[in-house]
């Protein structure tokens, strides 16, 4: 089984149709600075400590194809934890700190230890815990506050484009303007023709909280293409949580080219 499959699901979770999603009138959007807009987006922010769902995720990049379940357990800013099962055996298990990414899976015996740097050059983003964080919560990968941008009114959302791009590295964040949540966050690397589409298809409400119900990614680099849809289903916070994770002996460990 691809090594590529476990971690674009761990690391892009890392990591259907938009039914329940409201339509909102373009002409109807409310008129609003950009200051208003972030400040909305994070006052809009998911509140919590730690969470745990269960959740589905559909994987396909045109050669391989596969629908595990899985169970995802966070300690805010801390840990995200992974479980990942087919058939309802666990066929790996990850473990993402702020310090260090680890994970094995049972089909080919492996094993990784380390940090963001390799995934992030394999990604095409510049990937670290908050990002991982940030996007399994529905909310931008990049602090907003950190830049100066634009916001215009299209596709019947916010549209934020920086004034000034990042070196070789373009962004476009398009919010919700009934929740101020993220409708689409799309990251280009022109240079390295690399194309990475984060679309949050619908939302749920969670404690009387906006939170993520499915999320569309689209990982696109040269002629290769590979879609990850995860669906959230069930969802619980701030109850008590466990991490359990220790590397089977005998793993091979492995690098990321």
């Amino acid at each position: 089984m691809n090594k590529r499959w476990y971690l674009l699901c761990f690391f892009l979770i890392v990591f259907n149709s938009c039914k329940g999603t409201k339509v909102v009138n373009e002409s109807r959007v409310k008129k609003l600075n950009v200051e208003k807009v972030i400040a909305n987006h994070y006052n809009r922010s998911f509140n919590f400590e730690t969470l745990n769902a269960r959740i589905k995720v559909n994987y396909d990049n045109g050669k391989q194809s596969f629908s595990p379940n899985a169970s995802l357990r966070i300690e805010k800013d801390k840990t995200i934890w992974l479980s990942v099962k087919m058939l309802g055996i666990t066929l790996a298990k990850a473990l993402i700190t702020p310090e260090k990414v680890s994970y094995y899976e049972k089909i080919e015996n492996t094993y990784f230890e380390g940090d963001f740097k390799l995934l992030s050059k394999w990604l095409g983003t510049d990937l670290d815990y908050d990002k991982i964080q940030q996007l399994l919560l529905g909310q931008s990968l990049f602090n907003l506050r950190e830049d100066k941008y634009e916001v215009a009114i299209a596709d019947r959302t916010y549209q934020l484009r920086p004034k000034k791009e990042l070196e070789l590295f373009e962004r476009l964040f398009l919010l919700r303007p009934d929740t101020f949540k993220m409708a689409s966050q799309q990251l280009k690397q022109p240079v390295e023709n690399r194309i990475l589409n984060i679309n949050y298809q619908s939302y749920q409400t969670v404690g009387n909280q906006d939170f993520p119900k499915e999320i569309y990614i689209e990982a696109l680099q040269e002629k290769e293409k590979t879609i990850i849809e995860i669906e959230y289903k069930t969802v619980d916070y701030n109850t008590k949580v466990s991490f359990p994770f220790t590397i089977p002996s005998g793993y091979k460990q492995v690098t990321i080219q």
